[in-house]
């Protein structure tokens, strides 16, 4: 299976109130219906998720185009779509 450019679920970073210690998985693909993370969407994409451990609690901006280059968290890229 050759692998598959996400798809941009929105053009603009997506708030997510995180736990400190807490495992998250940040969808990669774009399709995940629980924006902006994983809900199995991806497995038809060849793309997986991020999985990471927040390193505090509380608001955190995570990227919702699939184009940053410091993901899960939003880096700006979607500026340049």
């Amino acid at each position: 299976m050759s692998q598959i450019s996400p798809v941009v679920a929105q053009k603009s970073p997506i708030q997510a109130v995180l736990e400190e210690g807490e495992t998250y998985a940040w969808c990669a693909c774009g399709h995940s219906k629980t924006q902006p993370f994983c809900d199995g969407s991806h497995k038809p994409y060849g793309l997986a998720p991020v999985v990471f451990t927040a390193e505090k609690s509380g608001e955190h901006w995570l990227c919702g185009c699939k184009r940053t280059g410091t993901a899960p968290s939003c880096d700006g890229s979607h500026k340049s779509l």
